[in-house]
């Protein structure tokens, strides 16, 4: 019998910006990104198009536990006017591995 592999909760996240909100956006994410691996999050990959109206980020995190305690945290919920003030339009998709 072969040991069974854990997946780890996997989401993309797709943001949708204003060209005015690019750098907001951006200050909102030097807050919260470097909080992930506190949480047990890993930030798979990141892309961004040309002119940073859209980002694409692939996360994982240890734990669906994990995953609300990040989405819960103070420090991250302080920075949420940048996000309003971006005028993003989030969309956030649980995903799994395919074999």
């Amino acid at each position: 019998m072969g040991l069974k592999t854990v997946q780890r909760p996997t989401f993309v996240l797709i943001v949708r910006v204003s060209m005015e909100g690019v750098a907001s956006f951006q200050e909102y994410e030097g807050a919260a990104l470097p909080l992930l691996r506190e949480f047990g999050g890993l930030l798979e990959r990141r892309l961004r198009n040309s002119d940073g109206t859209v980002e694409v980020h692939i996360v994982s995190f240890d734990s669906e536990q994990s995953f609300q305690r990040f989405r819960s945290d103070p420090r991250r919920a302080s920075h949420a006017h940048l996000m309003e003030k971006a005028s993003a339009m989030n969309e956030l998709i649980a995903m799994a591995d395919v074999s």
